[in-house]
């Protein structure tokens, strides 16, 4: 918005030389957003004593606990909303589609290392050739 004022030059003039200014617009647009910050920081000062933090082990685990409440009523309610918009022959189909996923993973034992080829072209023997020299 293009808009002209009266500012007063000395003061210009300043904050021009003490400022990393290249124009008069830009300082009068910092001078704007340094005004905006102090009320959002005068606001922020307002909820002093408002606020309570509790960075315990047990207030973390309270919150995961919650959250995943939080989560698990969100799914029903969305999964409930999925089963009521199928139409009533396939209900019983979408019923079937809905359901938690399982884990695709296993853990196993590691297996014995074989060593790499080298790249001499001397073939490897393995963690036999290794016990026959200790």
């Amino acid at each position: 918005m293009r808009t002209n004022i009266d500012i007063d030059d000395k003061l210009m003039d300043y904050v021009m030389a003490t400022g990393e200014f290249k124009t008069k617009r830009e300082a009068v647009e910092a001078g704007l957003k340094l005004i905006r910050r102090r009320h959002a920081y005068a606001a922020i000062r307002a909820a002093r004593g408002t606020l309570h933090w509790d960075d315990s082990d047990e207030a973390w685990a309270r919150s995961r606990a919650d959250d995943q409440a939080q989560a698990m009523t969100q799914a029903a309610t969305l999964t409930q909303v999925h089963v009521a918009m199928v139409a009533p022959q396939a209900k019983e189909q979408a019923e079937l589609t809905v359901c938690e996923p399982v884990a695709a993973y296993t853990v196993s034992s590691p297996a014995v290392a074989t060593l790499p080829e080298p790249a001499t072209g001397i073939p490897n023997r393995g963690a036999a050739a290794l016990e026959s020299k200790a």
